[in-house]
């Protein structure tokens, strides 16, 4: 009987560490998302030279087309990944069909959010700062890149 409640204390600290560990983790991840958001919005506010005026303004339109280009983003990858997953199942025609003809829609709503993206920001900010905001985005996207290549630079 003492070695059925040793088992049984074993396996419950082992759950409870478990979860706290994919707490922390969790929470270490949404601190990292939010460090490189706070990054991201210094960079750019010096990047664009926003005003105070317009940067209160501008940052709810760009946070609202952030999230809808998040969502799409969610979908073209979903569907990505269930028409891979189709293919390598040897799912049925019809099947794959829909899969693609999902994952095309949501590609195409993705170019959308991003071609009418640029007519918000102009409603917000003159026509250079809204070229200055999508240099500016490249440019930090380009230094994050290599921000992680020397990260895992360092860890070989």
């Amino acid at each position: 009987m003492k070695s059925y409640i040793k088992k049984i204390i074993i396996i419950t600290a082992a759950l409870v560490f478990g979860a706290v560990n994919a707490f922390a983790n969790n929470e270490a991840k949404e601190d990292w998302k939010e460090k490189l958001q706070a990054e991201k919005i210094a960079f750019l506010t010096m990047e664009i030279g926003l005003t105070p005026q317009e940067a209160q303004v501008f940052w709810p339109v760009y946070n609202e087309i952030n999230e809808e280009k998040d969502q799409a983003m969610y979908e073209v990858i979903k569907y990505y990944w269930e028409m891979s997953k189709a293919i390598e199942a040897g799912k049925p025609e019809k099947e794959i069909k829909t899969l693609l003809d999902k994952y095309l829609e949501a590609q195409e709503k993705q170019r959308k959010i991003d071609n009418d993206a640029a007519d918000k920001y102009k409603k917000v900010l003159p026509t250079a700062k809204v070229a200055k905001l999508y240099i500016g985005e490249e440019k930090f996207r380009r230094l994050n890149i290599r921000k992680l290549r020397d990260m895992q630079g360092q860890k070989k």
